[in-house]
């Protein structure tokens, strides 16, 4: 019998290990003192704390945003009199009333606003008249990524106290003698995706009343919501109309968002209806100065630069000695500990319980307590993963520093706004991490501040995600011609593979009018839905376990082999583990402590098979396609390293299966003549595409909501398919998530940001932050960055400025 930890999974990677290697040991204690007395007497102006840091060359840019009134309006009609007088203010918002006012016309919404402004009040009010309203009884379910975003809102909903609304959780922390007692009183239930996907619509028939009733579905969170998981989120929230259909429901959504490029494009496409999106944010915003602070060079050959996490700890200590509030955001429990401990070692003994750390893994109560004493203003400093980035709310901040690029413009924004919640002013400070993008940006500071928001992209055309929904929905209910609304042009095709899958059965369905129809129903034994994952593109993960079978964590299956492979150091919650056993019949890596002064890098064996092309055009002097490839991917070793010096210590071998990856891409061909015209020596081609392949990869996140854990990328010096040197960038997930067309879209902007990185990087061979990948199967060998620049140079002379797209026949 397994017991469970909380479980997240960090890949010991090249940049981890340098984290760990320059912040290895203890840090001695500073002798600066507690509270400047410049500031004795209240904080010290943020303009002169950032003064020091420009002159000295750090501080690279320092953007003054102004501070915004306030912008009112009154709904079309008035609020109800028991509603409105709950309210914490006598006025709206003008996007809260438009909202308002949209939602009780049965309109779709999605707010895209920023941090602080309100928007749990555009759902909260109208779900309070629906359900005041004595001649129709209304039924609200808000839909949260987390746990504690429900909690947070339940007690959001009990401080409201708006007459005859009874809220409730219902997940997986909801005892099983309490939730009878949810399903027959409850009129607004609070939970989330995957408890919606197991414990509700599977027993749909528990839920009947409610579901007739239902009124409005929240869905927080929208940004979030993309690749996998959002692709997951569109078949559930599918399955959901359906079943509220049955039952005579058509329930209004509503959609919350930071600011993400195309709100309402994305929530239309996650519901199936159609979505009004609002992001005129009419809500208050104090002045703020937000920074971006580039650690100095140590190393001007390799381009090494001294630690972010030193960095944003020095910054944080200098935040809380001259009296300014501060929390911190780090990517990784990991690097949370070690700043948290830096800070402390930065301050006096008297300030130790100032500074606390937060992140997954603390229990819910030791969570709690740390809000309460950041609300209190015991504690000064907060280092935190993303755990305090989504919805908690947290006022009386004063700064915020962000230890690395968190990945996308609106990731960066959504923590920036944790500061300054209450119109004070206050500051944001980006301290550039190793990575491409935040190498780009210290370079480009007005992209930071002017750059449009990413749009995030799901994918309900893949059939990996979809019949698997397909099949819970035949469990729910039996599928017919009619569900072609909620499923078009999948709908066949599914049923059809479920057929010959012996999981679902045609029959024929007789209606009141007297003829027949055929439907498919659930022929397989036990629920359809069970080991589906929501969050994972791979419907098998690997348990990983210490001997006794505790449970430490797990790894999907395609990362499995790379990640847990036999001898593999993999790092889960700052403790490194050693893999002693990969079971591959039992899904199951047998893991012991491990002292972490080495660490593991996977070799792989990689081809790529183009199966279709669907479109191309041409971008410079290259050609660029789209459309399905094969992606067969084998670990043969792995590389043992020292933490401190990156130096080998052994290569091994390894034999493990191969893994076929079906997915989508987008590849770029080379000519000769290209080649010959930067000068590229034959010797160099494969450098040359692999060091291009890396540095577009770390870029892409610039123009779609994802990561470089998302992608992969083959690049070859001549591909059999094309016949020419080639680079491949692929979606990293089973059929794809929509990240490859979103790269398909923008490669003319792609490859010039790429380029624009690549020469303002002033390393000479190659570096972490331009053309070296934490992820690389080939230990980052062979890498041309001269090559690399020179052959964009000539490719993107030529880029036009507008795709034209022209649909192929299979090759």
């Amino acid at each position: 019998m397994l017991t469970s930890r909380s479980s997240e999974a960090v890949i010991l990677d090249d940049l981890t290990v340098d984290l760990l290697a320059r912040d290895h040991g203890e840090p001695t204690r500073s002798a600066e003192p507690e509270i400047d007395p410049a500031v004795a007497a209240g904080s010290r102006p943020l303009d002169e704390l950032l003064a020091g840091l420009v002159d000295d060359g750090r501080i690279v840019h320092v953007e003054r945003l102004t501070a915004r009134r306030a912008r009112t309006a009154a709904p079309a009609r008035p609020l109800r009199p028991a509603v409105a007088e709950r309210l914490p203010h006598d006025t709206l918002w003008t996007h809260q009333a438009q909202a308002i006012d949209l939602l009780r016309d049965g309109v779709s919404v999605a707010v895209a606003t920023g941090t602080a402004s309100g928007k749990s009040l555009c759902y909260q009010v109208p779900i309070a008249e629906a359900i005041a309203d004595p001649l129709s009884p209304a039924t609200a379910l808000l839909l949260f990524p987390t746990k504690a975003l429900a909690q947070d809102q339940l007690r959001a909903f009990g401080e409201l106290a708006f007459p005859g609304v009874v809220a409730a959780t219902y997940d997986g922390d909801t005892p099983r003698e309490n939730r009878s007692w949810v399903r027959a009183n409850a009129n607004v239930v609070l939970t989330n995706p995957e408890m919606l996907h197991a414990g509700l619509l599977p027993f749909h028939g528990r839920w009947d009343t409610f579901l007739r009733r239902l009124k409005y579905v929240v869905v927080d969170e929208l940004h979030v919501l993309r690749g996998v998981f959002g692709t997951h989120m569109a078949h559930l929230l599918r399955r959901l109309r359906r079943l509220c259909a049955h039952y005579g429901g058509d329930p209004t959504f509503v959609f919350t968002s930071a600011t993400i490029g195309g709100p309402g494009r994305l929530a239309s496409e996650l519901c199936a209806k159609p979505v009004v999106e609002i992001t005129d944010d009419g809500s208050p915003r104090g002045p703020r100065l937000f920074a971006l602070l580039d650690p100095p060079v140590v190393d001007g050959a390799s381009g090494a630069r001294t630690s972010g996490n030193a960095e944003t700890a020095s910054m944080v200590a200098r935040l809380v000695r001259d009296g300014h509030r501060t929390i911190a955001f780090c990517q990784s429990r990991k690097g949370t500990e070690l700043v948290a401990g830096q800070v402390r070692s930065m301050l006096p003994p008297a300030l130790d319980g100032a500074v606390r750390s937060y992140r997954g893994g603390y229990l819910a109560d030791e969570r709690r307590a740390i809000e309460l004493e950041l609300v209190s203003g015991e504690v000064r400093a907060v280092i935190s993963t993303t755990a305090l980035e989504l919805g908690v709310d947290i006022g009386g901040l004063d700064a915020c520093v962000l230890n690395g690029f968190p990945g996308t413009i609106a990731s960066m924004w959504q923590q920036a706004g944790r500061a300054g919640r209450s119109q004070q002013e206050s500051v944001a400070v980006l301290v550039a991490g190793e990575d491409q993008l935040d190498r780009y940006l210290m370079d480009h500071p007005r992209e930071v501040f002017e750059r449009s928001p990413e749009p995030a992209v799901i994918n309900t055309a893949n059939a990996y995600i979809a019949h698997p929904h397909l099949a819970c929905a035949a469990y729910e209910l039996p599928l017919s011609h009619g569900d072609e609304t909620y499923w078009p042009g999948i709908l066949d095709d599914g049923v059809r593979a479920l057929v010959h899958d012996d999981r679902l059965r045609v029959r024929r369905r007789r209606l009141r009018t007297g003829d027949t129809e055929p439907v498919a129903v659930w022929a397989a034994s036990g629920l359809p839905g069970r080991s589906m994952g929501l969050r994972s593109g791979s419907s098998t993960e690997y348990r990983i376990a210490l001997v006794d079978g505790t449970l430490v964590g797990t790894a999907d299956e395609a990362r499995a082999f790379a990640a847990v492979h036999p001898g593999a150091v993999y790092l889960h919650n700052g403790q490194p583990y050693r893999v002693v056993e990969l079971d591959l019949d039992d899904h199951a890596a047998i893991v012991e402590p491990d002292d972490g002064d080495t660490y593991t890098q996977a070799r792989t064996d990689k081809d790529i098979a183009v199966l279709c092309v669907d479109h191309h055009r041409v971008v410079g002097r290259s050609e660029l396609a789209l459309g399905m490839v094969e992606v067969n991917t084998q670990v043969i070793g792995y590389q043992r390293k020292d933490v401190r010096t990156r130096k080998i210590l052994a290569n091994e071998t390894l034999e493990l299966p191969r893994q076929e990856l079906v997915t989508r891409a987008f590849w770029y061909t080379v000519t000769p003549e290209l080649l010959s015209d930067a000068g590229i020596a034959d010797v160099d081609v494969a450098g040359t595409l692999h060091a291009i392949e890396h540095a577009a990869i770390g870029m892409l996140p610039l123009f779609t909501i994802c990561d470089r854990w998302d992608v992969g990328g083959v690049s070859t010096a001549l591909h059999p398919d094309t016949m020419l040197p080639t680079i491949f960038v692929y979606d990293g997930y089973p059929g794809g998530a929509g990240i490859a067309e979103l790269g398909f879209e923008a490669a003319d902007r792609h490859l010039h940001a790429t380029l624009a990185l690549l020469e303002a990087c002033p390393c000479a061979q190659g570096c972490p932050s331009c053309v070296q990948s934490p992820k690389c199967g080939n230990g980052n060998e062979p890498l041309s960055k001269q090559g690399a620049m020179a052959l964009l140079r000539v490719l993107v002379a030529e880029a036009v400025s507008a795709p034209t797209t022209a649909a192929l026949s299979d090759p």
